[in-house]
């Protein structure tokens, strides 16, 4: 017939739907690739809020003081003392600390001794009262003991406390340590927010020196709020 123009719609259908396929063959990926990076950082986020309780050990059969100490009883007059897991993780390595001399007295709640780190000095509270009968002169030497070892080679001193019941019904041990401790690492991760990667090594583990991580300019005075020092 003349004038008249046979289309087929198939065809140019076909054609359309091609080109549609193509489109979803590459939009598919595309998507997916932006995906992937998105959730495994919000799964890294999870895992890592999940692991932060697992950073702070502390040991059964010590008593802890809630400026971050430890007292492990001597015997029946004499305890040691040291800095827990949680101090030593947020100030990170100490380049000198202060103890106090044999035969001085200390005060529960009063400065016991003193790090040096960097230019800073951060203060530390006694976890008891008494009097120094002893300091652990390769502490003096080798700060660095307090981060290796800090429940075992990197004890500070033995004190005679004046009271030693006494002493220790002030102190935290056994569910109530550990309940102190998860909220103490609730602060933590608060105060973290986003910003959990900066924390953390490549094993997945925190960095020594938290505070200084998480507030270059200021982490002495973050330290000083969570070792309760802080005026």
């Amino acid at each position: 017939m003349e004038g008249f123009t046979y289309v087929d719609l198939f065809a140019t259908k076909g054609i359309e739907y091609l080109l549609v396929i193509g489109f979803l063959l590459v939009l598919v990926p595309f998507w997916r690739f932006l995906r992937v990076p998105a959730r495994t950082g919000i799964e890294a986020v999870r895992r890592a809020m999940a692991s932060v309780a697992q950073w702070f050990s502390t040991p059964e059969g010590l008593y802890y003081h809630q400026g971050h100490s430890w007292v492990m009883p001597q015997g029946a007059e004499l305890v040691k003392i040291g800095v827990d897991d949680f101090a030593q993780k947020l100030v990170g390595r100490s380049h000198k600390i202060s103890l106090p001399k044999v035969g001085s007295r200390i005060e529960q709640g009063d400065v016991g001794w003193k790090l040096g780190i960097d230019s800073k000095t951060i203060d530390m509270l006694s976890p008891v009262t008494g009097d120094v009968v002893a300091v652990n002169k390769d502490i003096v030497k080798n700060p660095d003991l307090i981060n290796q070892d800090p429940y075992g080679k990197g004890w500070l001193m033995m004190v005679k406390p004046h009271d030693q019941r006494a002493t220790v019904k002030n102190l935290l041990t056994g569910k109530l340590a550990t309940a102190w401790m998860e909220k103490t690492t609730d602060a933590l991760r608060e105060r973290m927010g986003g910003e959990l990667g900066v924390v953390y090594q490549d094993g997945g583990l925190p960095i020594s020196g938290i505070a200084k991580a998480l507030s270059p300019d200021e982490w002495d005075k973050m330290a000083s709020e969570f070792l309760r020092t802080q005026e």
